[in-house]
């Protein structure tokens, strides 16, 4: 049959209906998967088109997927860095939700304070599992959204589970069923989907799945997991690894709304940030990150890479305050503990930090040749210059500006006696036999040994 679609002005054929394919043996894909290689990406060179949502935005999964690769939050942390999460997210709710666990007493004094925060965005979900019973802490946590895990690769289902498709297929829709009844959304996440047979297994239960929310009325996600990071954006990739493919075919042929569909992916594979943007490319609205990429294994997309990833393809903010980030960054540091790497994007301590000398004395001309953007308005992190043997005048001078936050007619010249003497001694040292980065404390104190007076006026601009 064919039907006329009013969004793509275009006779298009009617949908076909996958059937499940209820096999003996399992498909573990063994010439992609071997186990013993790294894993190959195979080509059919069959293109989808792209279709961006009208709107996309970002979830939350710190405090469940994030926390489970870190020491346990405390209930004070978690309220904090979900009230930074809502400032990050603006008044539009740029980051929607943020999905807490509900199995102990700290998990549900953890949700209740946040719940009490009143805050429309994040709306807080839960994630629970394939289990009728914990439907029931759902409920008791006024909670209206919850994850239910619906494992989809054979991986899982045969070797995991015991299972075969059909009987892992209508265990699966027992328990969405059962969410349905208590008037709870189910956002069903499929793990492992890119090892999943597509045309086997993933379609025929997602078209079950919205069978059933177009009867019940209550809007099903689903989460499409990519849970050891296997998914490839290339275009023109085959499935079960094709992002593009997966995302196209929940949309097209199991008629997924965009605002049902989220994307959860991990970086095994150095590729978590690029898949989670062809998601959004290809009709996916959710992304589903964590704060600074935590998450098992190599983690999860970070959230704050997303946020920088809307603007980029929206060329707005539209209310985000990405200031925020760098609070979350320093709160994670100084209150957890958490150790993060000095050059990840955006949150490290030196990600907009350059050493070569060079580099600096572009840096002191013109800020703009050398950092990616306004750092220092954006995100609160103005570009910085570390000081070593190889940092030359401008280095000195630059890290000196940047320091004590000097600007316009205020800003040192490498020309600076200051700047000579702060220089000389830095080179004095270095041939003495040192190796490693010069201090902020330690420069401090050169300053002030090369001019008294000057430094105290320069520590008195910096304090203002």
């Amino acid at each position: 049959m064919l039907n006329f679609d009013q969004t793509k002005n275009l006779l298009m054929q009617s949908k076909y209906r996958y059937e499940l394919q209820d096999v003996e043996r399992p498909n573990l894909y063994r010439e992609i998967f071997d186990y013993e290689s790294i894993p190959k990406v195979p080509f059919n060179m069959r293109h989808v088109p792209e279709e961006m949502p009208a709107e996309i935005w970002m979830t939350d999964t710190t405090f469940r997927d994030g926390q489970q690769s870190v020491s346990p939050f405390t209930v004070e942390q978690i309220v904090h860095l979900f009230k930074l999460m809502n400032r990050l997210g603006g008044p539009k709710g740029l980051v929607r939700q943020s999905e807490f666990f509900v199995y102990t007493d700290k998990d549900k004094a953890a949700l209740r304070a946040c719940q009490e925060l009143g805050f429309e965005f994040p709306e807080i979900t839960t994630w629970i599992r394939a289990n009728e019973k914990d439907f029931e802490l759902v409920k008791q946590a006024g909670v209206k959204e919850t994850g239910v895990l619906v494992s989809c690769s054979d991986y899982h289902i045969f070797n995991k589970m015991h299972l075969t498709r059909a009987q892992a297929m209508d265990k699966y829709l027992g328990i969405v069923k059962a969410a349905l009844a208590r008037g709870i959304k189910p956002r069903c996440h499929f793990e492992d989907i890119t090892r999943a047979d597509f045309y086997g297994f993933v379609l025929p239960f997602a078209e079950k799945l919205m069978d059933l929310s177009r009867e019940s009325g209550i809007p099903i996600k689903i989460r499409a997991c990519d849970t050891m990071g296997y998914g490839v954006h290339y275009y023109g990739a085959a499935l079960p690894r094709s992002v593009p493919g997966i995302i196209y075919g929940l949309h097209h042929y199991a008629q997924v709304p965009s605002e049902q569909l989220e994307w959860h992916g991990h970086n095994d594979f150095y590729k978590v940030v690029s898949n989670a943007g062809t998601a959004w490319m290809y009709g996916c609205s959710s992304i589903n990150c964590s704060l600074l990429g935590l998450g098992e294994r190599t983690g999860n997309c970070p959230l704050e890479a997303m946020a920088i990833e809307y603007a980029s393809l929206r060329g707005t903010l539209d209310g985000m305050d990405l200031t925020a980030v760098t609070e979350i960054a320093d709160y994670m540091e100084r209150e957890i503990g958490l150790e993060i790497s000095p050059r990840q994007p955006f949150v490290g301590r030196n990600f907009n930090v350059t050493r070569a000398g060079i580099h600096a004395d572009g840096l002191l001309k013109d800020e703009e040749i050398y950092n990616i953007f306004d750092t220092a308005t954006l995100l609160n992190r103005p570009a910085l210059v570390a000081v070593d043997a190889t940092s030359g005048l401008a280095g000195v001078a630059h890290w000196l500006n940047g320091y004590f936050r000097l600007r316009g007619d205020q800003v040192v010249l490498k020309t600076d006696p200051v700047v000579a003497y702060v220089r000389e001694k830095v080179d004095e040292l270095y041939a003495q036999g040192r190796n490693t980065v010069m201090g902020d404390q330690e420069l401090e104190i050169l300053v002030r040994d090369a001019d008294k007076e000057r430094y105290t006026q320069l520590l008195t601009h910096r304090s203002r």
